[in-house]
Order: C-alpha cells, then sequence, then structure tokens
C-alpha cells in the first residue's frame, strides 16, 4: 500500500483527544465540525514505528483535503489560526515529497466520499505519544488540522492547501 486513501469528508474543530486510561498510548477524539456539531471520531495509538491515525467519519463535505498535525494545541474557530504552523521540531521544509522535508505534521491527504462517509489510517513515522522532541504531547500541545484543498506536498509553509476547514486539540486524560 503506498498511501493511505480515506473515503469520506473530514472536518475536525474543537476536538479533544484524550486517553481512554492513565498510562494509555491511545487517544480518542470526538471530532466535531465549525459549528461544534459531531462529526465522527479520530484514534491516535502508538504503535512500535510510530503514530497510527485512524479515523471514522460522517456528514462532510466530499473532495480531497490536506490533513496535518499543527504546533499548538488550540482550535479556536473560525480559522483555526491559534493552531499554529506544522509539528516541526525538526525544522524541515513542507511536504511529503520535499527532498528537505517533511515536517513531523505533514501527512497524506484524505479523499472523502460523496456520502460524506469515510473510514481511513495513516501511519506518521514521524511522531510518537511518548517522551521526546516529537512528542504530540510537548509544552502547549498539538492538534488536528484539515484544509479545504489538497496538499501538493512540495510548497512550503502548508502545500498550497488553503484555509483551514477543521481543527482538533491532542491531549493526553487528565
Amino acid at each position: 500500500m503506498k498511501r493511505a486513501t480515506w473515503l469520506g469528508v473530514v472536518f475536525l474543530a474543537g476536538c479533544t483527544l484524550a486517553a481512554a486510561e492513565k498510562g494509555s498510548r491511545t487517544v480518542k477524539a470526538e471530532l466535531r465540525n465549525a459549528q461544534g456539531q459531531p462529526v465522527g471520531t479520530a484514534t491516535l495509538k502508538q504503535v512500535n514505528n510510530g503514530v497510527r491515525i485512524s479515523l471514522s467519519l460522517s456528514n462532510l463535505p466530499a473532495g480531497t483535503h490536506a490533513f496535518h498535525i499543527h504546533a499548538v494545541g488550540k482550535c479556536d474557530p473560525p480559522d483555526f489560526k491559534t493552531a499554529g504552523g506544522h509539528f516541526n521540531p525538526e525544522k524541515k521544509k513542507h511536504g511529503l515529497k520535499n527532498p528537505e522535508g517533511p515536517h513531523a505534521g505533514d501527512m497524506p491527504n484524505i479523499t472523502v466520499g460523496k456520502d460524506g462517509k469515510g473510514k481511513g489510517s495513516v501511519l506518521n513515522t514521524r511522531v510518537t505519544l511518548g517522551e521526546g522532541v516529537n512528542s504530540l504531547f510537548h509544552e502547549g500541545g498539538t492538534a488536528l488540522v484539515i484544509h479545504e484543498k489538497a496538499d501538493d506536498e512540495m510548497s512550503d509553509p502548508a502545500g498550497n492547501a488553503g484555509s483551514r476547514i477543521a481543527c482538533g486539540v491532542i491531549e493526553k486524560a487528565k
């Protein structure tokens, strides 16, 4: 499998990822759109070679959208700019196809079906739910962001992906 294929639309707004139990290596999220309506769930699980992010979605517009991890755990609508830029602790260039990249938060585009539903999974080998510079639980947190258009996987800083249309904060259980 060369690339994850996503069927369904992704809108993440005001999402919180919380560990199911203390010390868990898995966090779950209720995904919400900019109006606060639930549109699905995300599960992030630490695996041997990175973090597997799985989505189950509904009630979202069809199309191809950029999907990134952003550097700040804030998701203030409507533009979600509070999430900052892409998570990039190693100071690389943007894009999965960029020879000077990618950012740790760069991930494959997601393709959503005409029915607005979808399921998909991607493995991000550049991040961890554990300790260290690439931890998604660094000071200030991180967020998942969906953009209005596809990522060209090359252009710095965000792949010409357009506006941020959805966002979800990644955080540990309290």
